[in-house]
């Protein structure tokens, strides 16, 4: 592809390419330049991209995208950019996802794109949501921060963590196009708005499940961080027009409700371009509400009164989050677009759940044991709320912090557990560089702080595989121990190494009692 036919779909460019060179590769890693490859630069968390120009044109790069001034470059990479075309840009990953969605031509043009944002719930929500799409006869595609399903095949996405790079972004996409998918929902993170890796991704539907207490080491403040949210409503405005109608899914239980309302009217100046607005909740009033909830041992029943519909629901989820996540699907889907509500009905009945949400975990025992992704404040309250509702005995929480992010959620997380649980374990959950000694020590002195003593209602046990053990030791029938914070996850980090880890097997060998050990020896780290 020409650069010409690439650099025409950027947002901002301050001056037109020289010279018009065939590209055969779009990078933002020097390692992987061939020759005829676009490069683009752009400053990262901890090295700046910019540093490594002159080794992508000595490895073949005819044109290289960056932020900085080419007079200041030429005096950093002392290699003259005279030869090679350079393109300066606001902002390097916002036009690195603009090159890639030209590159595919276009892609999400060509598809209804559902984007689920939100602090917890999201994962889950964009499952739901593509369930429902899937029962009701359209061919819809899926990204998530687990994997991404295009038709019949099954693509993981990486570390599970978060949305992946805008290049994936826009190849999924292409391949759903391709595969002759109408529909795309996709799982957007704060990370993945913020850094600009769903750019060009062109929404119609926006969905959001909550804002709360997360990520704050990154985005610096709540108010920053719910900006990044924002990001996707925003898009609603600016996204091309496909023939359908725009959407925004709010949660009226959700403080996050008052704040998006004005963002939407802000982003659309309420003018044409202003989405439909369909509202959701449990507590408060909202264009889709839930009552009649029964919590069974099989399944939550209830009846979604809204828009002039009742719909009767059975789903074999757990908690009342999950309630909440079935509301924001069924707004997503009935009223964002259409779909006959037995179809909701139908799809929220067939959805299993997801590896590593409030998964049971069943080796014979005479208690509950579950595995959940609960790794901020609000998740382990609703994680520890919904197996309450379980639970005929105590509720026992074994989790951690995880290193090098958000530090204020070590104590808040502490806070949540001493008000709610019976007895608390904590243990480690990535620890990475920092000690994990003291990060376990701050949660500690929160529990001591709501009145918890240690060794009689919680306990500090550094490898997480004797931590589980700990936790079902203390087990009575009719009680409920919950393994939180690393979920479906398949490695923790000690160090810079991510090591093998999987919460589910660690729990089935504690219920076996025969405990895995964390790797290295947490003692150690």
């Amino acid at each position: 592809m020409k650069l010409s036919q690439l650099v025409a779909a950027l947002p901002s460019l301050d001056t037109p390419p020289q010279s018009d060179p065939d590209i055969t590769l779009i990078t933002t890693d020097s390692r992987k330049v061939i020759p005829g490859a676009l490069f683009v630069a752009y400053p990262g968390v901890s090295v700046d991209g910019h540093r490594f120009i002159a080794s992508a044109i000595e490895r073949g790069a005819v044109a290289i995208v960056g932020e900085q001034d080419q007079t200041e470059l030429d005096q950093i990479t002392h290699y003259s950019l005279l030869i090679t075309p350079y393109l300066q840009v606001r902002d390097g990953r916002e036009a690195f996802a603009w090159l890639n969605a030209a590159w595919h031509g276009f892609p999400a043009r060509k598809l209804i794109m559902i984007g689920v944002t939100g602090t917890d719930g999201k994962t889950t929500t964009t499952n739901l949501i593509h369930t429902i799409l899937t029962v009701a006869g359209l061919k819809a595609g899926l990204i998530s921060t687990v994997n991404a399903v295009i038709g019949d095949r099954v693509l993981d996405t990486g570390l599970h963590t978060t949305t992946p790079d805008a290049d994936a972004v826009q190849r999924y996409l292409a391949e759903m196009v391709a595969a002759g998918m109408t529909h795309c929902v996709l799982e957007t993170t704060s990370h993945g708005l913020a850094q600009h890796r769903v750019d060009a991704c062109e929404f119609d539907v926006a969905v959001v499940t909550n804002i709360t207490h997360e990520h704050l080491d990154v985005h610096g403040s709540l108010e920053a961080y719910r900006a990044a949210k924002g990001i996707l409503f925003t898009s609603l405005a600016t996204a091309l027009n496909k023939g359908v109608r725009k959407a925004a899914i709010l949660n009226n239980d959700d403080f996050s409700n008052t704040y998006l309302r004005a963002w939407i009217d802000t982003a659309a100046n309420c003018g044409a371009h202003c989405p439909d607005i369909y509202t959701y909740a449990i507590r408060q009033s909202a264009a889709w509400n839930a009552i009649d909830i029964d919590y069974r041992t099989d399944a939550i029943h209830f009846n979604a009164i809204g828009s002039g519909r009742s719909i009767e629901i059975a789903t074999p989820l757990v908690g009342e989050f999950n309630v909440s996540n079935c509301l924001a699907a069924i707004a997503a889907t009935v009223d964002g677009l259409g779909v006959d509500p037995q179809a909701a009905r139908s799809g929220l009945a067939a959805f299993k759940g997801i590896p590593g949400r409030m998964e049971r975990i069943d080796e014979g025992q005479s208690f509950t044991a579950i595995v959940d992704f609960a790794h901020t404040p609000n998740a382990l309250d609703r994680s520890i709320a919904a197996a309450r509702s379980m639970a005929e005995g105590q509720v026992i929480v074994a989790f951690g912090c995880a290193g090098l992010r958000d530090r204020e959620k070590r104590t808040l997380m502490g806070e949540v557990a001493g008000r709610a649980a019976d007895k608390i374990i904590v243990t480690a959950e990535d620890p990475r560089t920092e000690s994990l000694a003291e990060i376990m020590d701050v949660t500690a002195q929160a529990l001591i702080a709501q009145g918890r003593m240690e060794g009689v209602d919680f306990w500090r046990v550094p490898d997480r595989g004797e931590a589980l053990a700990r936790a079902c030791s203390l087990a009575r029938p009719g009680a409920v121990v919950l393994a939180c914070g690393k979920g479906h996850e398949q490695s923790m980090c000690f160090g810079e190494i991510e090591y093998p880890w999987d919460d589910r097997e660690a729990l089935r060998a504690a219920l076996r009692g025969s405990p895995l050990k964390t790797l290295p020896t947490a003692q150690q780290c």
